[in-house]
């Protein structure tokens, strides 16, 4: 409770917004080839190799392999015996989800991974999934109700958008109107907090949105689709320490979809290396070759002054 409280009087601080936005620069851009009609939706390091999800696809989970001569999905790990949780929602989200594609489809939307397996984040039915060497099974702790109470999850398909597992704690990312972080910790109360503003990110009219958590270097990563950007936040407060913005890549011309109205950054991961950030184009071909629906893969570097 005194940490809610902290955090709450920080975020309403008129210094919350302080921070640098920086234009993005990218290191590597890759066409994934086997990618299209699937949607990736959420990304995430596991012992040194780079994990995809699909929100088309609950089936199982895909390495990204990558080369200088370009990208890759491969079949990584089946997700096998996960029935639908018996605590499912019912309602008119329920009903309208129902509507929209079949109860088996989890609607997978962010990947996370440590020494004790991969965890999904379950859009469909707000559940978080462990997938370990013996198959799968949902996590206990039926957050929604409380979570829909404070006015968050109201949509359809803007919902559960992002998971991060840090030590024994999870942090989900709830996309949009309102967006917010959830932060499950190891036998407590599941807690809910607006994301602190930054001053500079323009989300030029559309709804702000958060797609994608990663963890790295001791701070929370957030992928912020609308506004094109990828911000560092400190996990004491959430204020954003610096953010990058790639929105003249992604609108480039080499690079731009046919269909440009919201933003397609979906899935984050971050190493050493650099930012990732993957595009989920909703299977639309590029400008540059309607017929290429392959998702693309963006490596963008760390600000200049953080390297």
């Amino acid at each position: 409770m005194l940490r809610y409280l902290i955090l709450s009087i920080l975020w309403l601080s008129p210094f919350a917004a302080a921070s640098s936005v920086t234009p993005a620069q990218l290191l590597s851009a890759y066409w994934v080839d086997n990618s299209p009609g699937l949607d990736i939706s959420g990304l995430t390091f596991c012992h040194g190799t780079l994990l995809a999800v699909s929100d088309k696809n609950s089936s199982e989970i895909y390495a990204l392999e990558l080369s200088p001569s370009g990208a890759a999905l491969k079949a990584y790990q089946q997700v096998a015996g996960l029935a639908i949780p018996e605590e499912a929602p019912g309602g008119f989200l329920a009903a309208l989800s129902q509507a929209i594609r079949p109860d088996t489809a989890m609607d997978f939307e962010g990947i996370s991974c440590d020494s004790d397996g991969v965890y999904l984040v379950s859009e469909r039915y707000s559940r978080i999934a462990q997938l370990t060497v013996d198959g799968a099974a949902w996590l206990a702790g039926d957050w929604a109700f409380q979570v829909r109470r404070q006015g968050y999850l109201q949509k359809v398909n803007a919902g559960t958008e992002g998971l991060v597992r840090i030590g024994s704690d999870f942090w989900v990312a709830m996309e949009r109107e309102p967006r917010g972080l959830l932060h499950l910790p190891a036998g407590g109360e599941a807690q809910v907090f607006p994301i602190p503003a930054v001053a500079g990110l323009d989300f030029r009219g559309r709804a702000e949105d958060i797609t994608g958590l990663a963890h790295y270097d001791g701070a929370l990563f957030t992928l912020e689709r609308n506004a094109f950007a990828v911000c560092r936040r400190a996990l004491r407060d959430l204020r954003a320490e610096w953010c990058i913005d790639y929105r003249a890549i992604e609108e480039s011309p080499e690079f731009v979809y046919m269909e440009t109205r919201y933003g397609k950054g979906e899935g984050l991961a971050v190493d050493a290396s650099g930012i990732y950030v993957v595009l989920d184009n909703n299977n639309v071909g590029r400008a540059a070759d309607t017929a290429d629906k392959r998702a693309l893969l963006l490596h963008l570097a760390f600000p200049a002054e953080v390297r």
